[in-house]
């Protein structure tokens, strides 16, 4: 039997793929994650990688790509002996100030406030 009988939702990226390429992205955050590199990890073609993901996760690639990116500097953000311009690279940004914009629209407040938040609530 294909991956098609192990499809969560008719249509969706099955699966194995779909766990292929999610570790895939999880051990390549820190590198530029090209739709064409995720799609290669699934065989597909980057148009019907991209449908396929977007039905399995409700999000596209790049949004998914970039919500990962975004919870593991959130993880780093913790640990204060790390700089935001560090945090940014180790993430994949290549410029610390795109990091602060991106994560600044996606959680609500730049990633200093978010360091000064999490630290007073540790201590």
């Amino acid at each position: 039997m294909s991956d098609a009988g192990t499809q969560q939702i008719i249509g969706a990226l099955p699966e194995g793929r779909l766990r292929r390429v999610t570790a895939y992205i999880e051990s390549n955050l820190h590198r530029e994650l090209r739709l064409a590199d995720l799609s290669a990890v699934t065989y597909m073609s980057p148009y019907h990688f991209a449908r396929l993901f977007k039905r399995a996760t409700g999000v596209s690639p790049h949004r998914f790509v970039l919500q990962r990116r975004i919870d593991a500097a959130t993880a780093l953000l913790a640990d204060s002996s790390y700089s935001i311009k560090s945090i940014a690279r180790t993430v994949g940004f290549t410029t610390a100030s795109h990091f602060a914009t991106t994560f600044r629209r996606m959680i609500g407040v730049t990633p200093t406030v978010y360091r000064m938040r999490t630290s007073s609530r540790l201590s």
